[in-house]
């Protein structure tokens, strides 16, 4: 019998596939605990449907993803810290500060965790840093730390 995996099920498939299962199988493991549904016409139109949409939603997210890196290239961030001898910084600039501080200059809002920061930044200057927008799509943006 042919079925529409609704969940992952260990050793049958993965959400959203059709499999051939035995029909004991589907009758009394599958339908009663809502794991799978019969593989009718109308179910696999639906599937389609699902599908298609999940895509279309996916290639709209790596669209702006690819509108945010290139604004992302263009804009130099400001941030105002202050600082001691030789442009050490009391404290550090964290990504949480890079984050709040893009939102409040330039209205972007942006993760914290999609700020690749390998440690906090504690000297005046200018830095460029990978910010990894989408899945395998990142960009860079470069900070400038000031004095306050």
């Amino acid at each position: 019998m042919k079925v529409i995996l609704l969940q992952d099920v260990k050793g049958t498939g993965k959400k959203g596939e059709v499999v051939n299962v035995s029909d004991g199988y589907a009758r009394n493991f599958l339908f009663p605990k809502n794991l799978a549904q019969e593989a009718t016409a109308q179910n696999l139109n639906e599937l389609k449907k699902k599908q298609k949409a999940e895509q279309d939603r996916k290639q709209r997210e790596i669209e702006e993803a690819k509108k945010m890196v290139e604004k992302l290239k263009d804009i130099t961030l400001v941030i105002k810290a202050k600082s001691g001898e030789n442009g050490k910084l009391f404290g550090s600039v964290t990504n949480k500060e890079i984050a709040e501080e893009l939102e409040k200059q330039y209205k972007i809002k942006l993760d914290k965790k999609k700020i690749v920061l390998p440690e906090p930044i504690k000297q005046i200057g200018e830095v460029e840093l990978e910010v990894k927008v989408y899945a395998e799509i990142s960009g860079k943006l470069k900070v400038r730390v000031e004095e306050a």
